[in-house]
């Protein structure tokens, strides 16, 4: 999953991204990101089994003017090497509600208010399987 970009097609309030994959074996961590740009991330989801000083942890975030914001942190944590996810992000206009394999559901406020993003990037140790939004 060293970097898959989806571009061009639009995440719209009351849609859901669905979102499955494979971590590798050695993964440390991998990213979702949905916004307008690389620049201009409204929700950036990163499971990380061992990255960044966390172990198996959800860090939710945003990224805006050039600056990361205030975390948000996840103690579920459904992933495991080798073996397939399902993530499934609704969005509504206050925030993104992220349903994970397990049902654990996590809530990250839709920051930037944005009623529509374009720019979804995938990345980290692993593989994409499959991308729909409904």
């Amino acid at each position: 999953m060293s970097g898959v970009l989806v571009q061009n097609m639009s995440f719209k309030t009351g849609q859901t991204l669905t979102v499955t994959g494979v971590p590798s074996a050695d993964s440390t961590n991998f990213a979702i990101n949905i916004g307008h740009s690389a620049e201009d991330i409204a929700l950036h989801m990163n499971p990380r089994f061992d990255a960044h000083g966390d172990q198996r942890t959800i860090v939710c975030n945003s990224f805006q003017d050039g600056n990361w914001c205030e975390e948000h942190r996840e103690a579920s944590f459904p992933f495991n090497p080798n073996e397939e996810f399902q993530i499934k992000i609704t969005f509504t206009n206050e925030e993104f509600l992220m349903t994970l394999s397990d049902g654990c559901q996590i809530r990250f406020p839709n920051r930037q208010g944005a009623e529509k993003y374009k720019y979804m990037f995938f990345e980290g140790e692993g593989r994409i399987h499959g991308i729909e939004i409904k």
